[in-house]
């Protein structure tokens, strides 16, 4: 293992080789780094680390993601879920007075929010939607697997049209980047770009989201939506033109990263 990792770390960044030879011997990687001297198919393992050196996501490689503690399945369909996101759940657990008992989740994707979100509220029940079947699929899947499908549920849907039911708590990550914004080719070239661009100013999915809020938002109900770090002005905008105020919560680099929003 050891001349395999020498060798990956050669090629790509060495946190990423060891990510990946962890996941190949299938042990983890505090476990790798005590222990090198177990032999692997370096071959077999070269395939995984020629798909890095192409800029393919190590989440993608693996199949995994962890988020909020959570080990999440995340596949091509989906956005990779990012430490920035979990300023939401912080944002949120700060929001609340009390237990909420419904969750919703608008683009759920992974389902790392409403996840999330389920395990911190346990006496809480949620909704995820999504305009992707194949998002759903590993949202539910990842439901599952987290012990977590009793209290989740998923269906297809255009962010909140077509729903009638009030929320405690919605959780919102919805695509904010610029159409022709210069991303990594890690972001451009594999992530799913109806995930991630948003028209020319990267606001078209908050003009379209935004107006359903108020109707979705039980009394004292509280919209955490997740928007690009210059977006806050633009954002707030669009939220009191329906009705709602809010508050801006910056992640842990100290940008802006999400907005708290109550019917005004």
């Amino acid at each position: 293992m050891r001349d395999a990792l020498r060798s990956a770390a050669a090629r790509i960044d060495r946190f990423d080789a060891e990510v990946l030879l962890a996941h190949f011997v299938g042990i983890s990687r505090g476990d790798l780094l005590l222990d090198g001297d177990r032999a692997v198919d370096a071959a077999a393992f070269a395939v995984l680390v020629d798909r890095r050196a192409a800029h393919e996501p190590v989440a993608y490689i693996i199949g995994a993601r962890e988020f909020w503690s959570l080990d999440l399945k995340v596949t091509p369909a989906v956005l990779i879920p990012r430490p920035d996101s979990e300023t939401l759940v912080e944002a949120a657990l700060r929001a609340v007075a009390r237990p909420p008992a419904r969750l919703l989740d608008l683009g759920t994707g992974s389902g790392a929010l409403l996840l999330a979100g389920l395990t911190e509220w346990p006496a809480a029940t949620g909704l995820g939607v999504d305009a992707s079947p194949a998002a759903l699929a590993v949202a539910a899947d990842n439901a599952t697997r987290l012990g977590l499908g009793g209290r989740a549920a998923f269906r297809l849907g255009d962010w909140g049209a077509g729903l009638d039911e009030r929320f405690d708590v919605i959780f919102c990550n919805p695509p904010y980047v610029e159409t022709g914004a210069d991303l990594a080719p890690d972001v451009r070239d594999h992530e799913p770009a109806s995930a991630l661009f948003a028209g020319i100013d990267g606001l078209d999915d908050y003009r379209r989201l935004v107006p359903h809020l108020p109707r979705l938002l039980a009394d004292g109900g509280v919209a955490v939506v997740e928007i690009g770090w210059m977006q806050a002005d633009a954002v707030l905008a669009l939220a009191a033109a329906a009705g709602l105020h809010g508050d801006v919560a910056q992640d842990l680099a100290g940008r802006d990263r999400c907005l708290v929003l109550r019917v005004a």
